[in-house]
């Protein structure tokens, strides 16, 4: 099987799952066993696992339906699977029947966006397929719509060369009459049902030769030259560099590459008569400043110390506060306040009854009573001074 030159693999959609599929269609007269990708709703196909140009694609946009095929195959372990496309059957042979359930469950949910329900799957397989599911919908969710509803197949203005020309077949010709100088070769879109293009060449001979060329678009993706050896090409671009290679460089896309201004200038009118004239911006423009960067909540004491040092003494204040709640919280039992030492009551008692000191010491002693009355009982306190009031009465 002839490589194509496709994208390289890195550049392909998401890839759900692969492995090892022999592929046979009606239009292949031998199966050959293929490294198969689930890409994005295609399947591309490679000559070995590390490669990275496929040599073939299947869109499955007409997609069917998916089924297992019952026939016996040498080796036993193998497991054969029918895919029916709107264009025909393509049967795949997988290496064993766990491959096969994953590849049915992974086409379907791809091509349908939904999990099918007659599977039989693990758990963590139906959450792969799961996970398949809503990555193509968000990938279909940013893929371009399709440049005409006539031309399923390429679905992106990128894929369409810089000589191509939206012109018909005398259009053509005209045009490449017109801008020789710039090139001889275009393509364009092909007649019948508007699913091919075209190639239109003009060389001299005695005057204008031109000539056309049918490319068709494949059913299992990519293109083909209609000549009488049909020539396949992965893309339209292949289509153009095989033209160009086999010519040896005669024939030369036609491109309208515009040309763009050097400097900037800018029509300015003369405020004195009105006159207006072309004027050239100075080249030495300085760029726009960038705005100021945001303030940083804490500051550096560099910065601003100020807003530092308030911002210290408020977080000291919260801090203190927060270690007096929390000696609070504890509840420590403050220690027991000192007590004075006093004599016995009894000795008390006798203390003021037996003295005859002058008054001085009487209103001392009356002192030392009121001070202690914290610690001697209430009673004692007013028959001490009782009979302290009665001794000062006999003194005088």
């Amino acid at each position: 099987m002839a490589k194509r030159t496709g994208r390289p693999r890195s550049q392909l959609p998401t890839c759900y799952y692969e492995g090892y599929l022999e592929k046979k269609s009606f239009k292949d007269k031998t199966s050959g066993k293929l490294w198969t990708c689930l890409c994005g709703n295609s399947l591309f196909f490679f000559n070995d696992k590390r490669d990275t140009d496929y040599v073939e694609k299947l869109d499955l946009s007409g997609f069917m339906s998916i089924t297992d095929d019952c026939t016996q195959d040498r080796n036993l372990d193998a497991a054969r699977i029918n895919l029916q496309m709107k264009d025909g059957n393509i049967k795949f042979t997988a290496p064993n029947a766990e491959a096969r359930e994953l590849w049915k469950g992974f086409i379907h949910s791809v091509a349908e966006l939904s999990l099918p329900t007659s599977l039989n799957l693990l758990p963590g397989q139906l959450h792969m397929l799961r996970e398949a599911v809503e990555q193509e919908k968000e990938r279909r969710k940013s893929v371009p719509p399709p440049v005409t509803d006539s031309s399923p197949y390429v679905s992106l203005k990128a894929n369409k060369p810089a000589c191509y020309q939206d012109v018909s077949r005398m259009e053509a010709e005209l045009l490449l009459d017109r801008e020789a100088a710039r090139g001889n070769l275009l393509l364009r879109p092909g007649g019948g049902n508007g699913n091919s293009f075209a190639v239109t060449t003009r060389q001299d001979l005695d005057g204008a030769v031109f000539r056309h060329y049918r490319v068709t678009c494949q059913h299992e993706g990519g293109f083909s030259i209609d000549v009488d050896n049909p020539v396949p090409c992965g893309s339209l671009h292949d289509v153009i560099d095989y033209l160009v290679g086999k010519t040896n460089g005669v024939l030369i896309p036609l491109t309208f590459e515009g040309t763009y201004e050097r400097q900037i200038s800018f029509i300015c009118s003369d405020s004195e008569n009105g006159e207006k004239s072309v004027q050239q911006a100075p080249s030495n423009l300085e760029p726009p400043s960038l705005p100021p960067k945001p303030v940083s909540r804490i500051a550096t004491p560099e910065a601003a110390p100020a807003v530092v040092e308030e911002e210290d003494l408020y977080l000291n204040v919260q801090l203190e506060e927060k270690e007096r709640e929390t000696v609070d919280s504890t509840e420590v039992p403050p220690p027991p306040p000192k007590r004075a030492v006093m004599p016995p009551v009894s000795a008390a008692c006798k203390w003021l009854s037996s003295t005859s000191a002058p008054s001085s010491s009487r209103d001392q002693k009356m002192r030392l009573l009121t001070e202690a009355s914290g610690q001697i009982p209430l009673a004692t306190i007013s028959e001490l001074k009782l009979k302290l009031e009665q001794k000062a009465m006999c003194l005088e």
